[in-house]
């Protein structure tokens, strides 16, 4: 059921040179989307302009909020001249302004959450921006230190230790304090998904867990006192287990949330499973965050190609937990 008063999301386009704009207004264009909520586009107006009818607008004050058109507020220049399917320090520039906008507006209460279309990260790095992305440049305009990469569908959720590092600084980085971390996070935000107190399976980075140390310390050293620590906290978390054994287990419906250690742990499997079901959330911010679990396709950009399906169900999904999410998250 939608909220009596429907929340204002957001939408950012991400790079105007990948499929950003197209899938935003391929999203507008479901009814799903304007029955759950106010979607403000932030972003270039030209670019989503190419999809679907626009109105510029100064702010979520002054948009229609009108089926069929998209309400655009456009932070910096017109990037009509941006080649698709390109790298541009442009675009990827923009990207960033863009999101920075969608922060501000959620920050100060304007909008309810923020929705993202996906940004290039090389194109971002190019314009002088270093951030591995979204979810770690989201967390430093806001000041969080403790947060996770969460993907979710069909009820079951993969946090992440560690996501857009290289695999050897990602096996540094597995730390007790760290595990214990995004476990609590998971706990914490176990009702936003629906369940009060999930059963968490916290996969082993090395392969078996280690085998009590023989393929590896971190299982031992890191990962399974964080665990106990955990257990004795009154969570219900299992682990270390070897991954290969535990995430068909929770595909199975075993286990509720999944702590992956590295990225690749929990994306290959997550997107091989979920394809364009899949959300992408930011939990440990102050304001909702969601976003498509997809990239910029720029092979296929202008092509009419792209599919709006991962942007719907990520603008639903913010929708839904918008309400909430302050007392969530405090």
């Amino acid at each position: 059921m939608a909220p009596a008063v429907k929340p204002v999301l957001a939408l950012t386009v991400g790079d105007v040179a990948g499929v950003g704009p197209e899938v935003v207004a391929g999203a507008l264009a479901d009814p799903r989307v304007h029955a759950a909520c106010r979607p403000l586009v932030v972003g270039d107006a030209a670019s989503v302009g190419r999809w679907c009818p626009v109105h510029r607008v100064d702010g979520p004050e002054a948009a229609a909020f009108e089926p069929g058109t998209a309400d655009v507020l456009q932070p910096g220049d017109d990037l009509v001249a941006v080649p698709l399917g390109r790298l541009s320090a442009v675009a990827g520039d923009a990207a960033v302004r863009y999101v920075r906008a969608a922060a501000d507006l959620a920050g100060s209460g304007r909008v309810a959450g923020i929705v993202t279309a996906p940004l290039n990260k090389e194109a971002m790095h190019l314009a002088g921006h270093r951030w591995p992305g979204h979810t770690e440049l989201l967390a430093d305009h806001f000041g969080i230190e403790n947060f996770s990469l969460v993907l979710t569908s069909g009820g079951l959720s993969f946090f992440h230790v560690t996501t857009h590092v290289a695999l050897r600084e990602a096996c540094a980085m597995v730390t007790e304090a760290r595990v214990g971390a995004v476990i609590d996070l998971a706990h914490r935000f176990g009702p936003a998904f629906g369940f009060d107190r999930p059963a968490i399976a916290v996969l082993g980075l090395n392969p078996h867990a280690g085998e009590g140390g023989v393929f590896g310390r971190e299982d031992v050293d890191a990962i399974a006192p964080a665990v106990a620590a955990a257990v004795g906290r009154g969570i219900d978390a299992r682990g270390p287990l070897p991954a290969d054994a535990a995430v068909p287990a929770a595909l199975a419906g075993r286990y509720r949330s999944v702590i992956a250690m590295y990225h690749d742990q929990g994306h290959v499997v997550f997107k091989s499973v979920f394809g364009d079901r899949g959300v992408n959330i930011t939990v440990g911010l102050p304001v909702v965050r969601t976003s498509v679990d997809h990239g910029t396709a720029f092979d296929i950009a202008g092509q009419g190609l792209a599919r709006p399906e991962s942007m719907v169900e990520a603008i639903l999904l913010a929708a839904a937990l918008a309400p909430d999410w302050h007392r969530i998250s405090a």
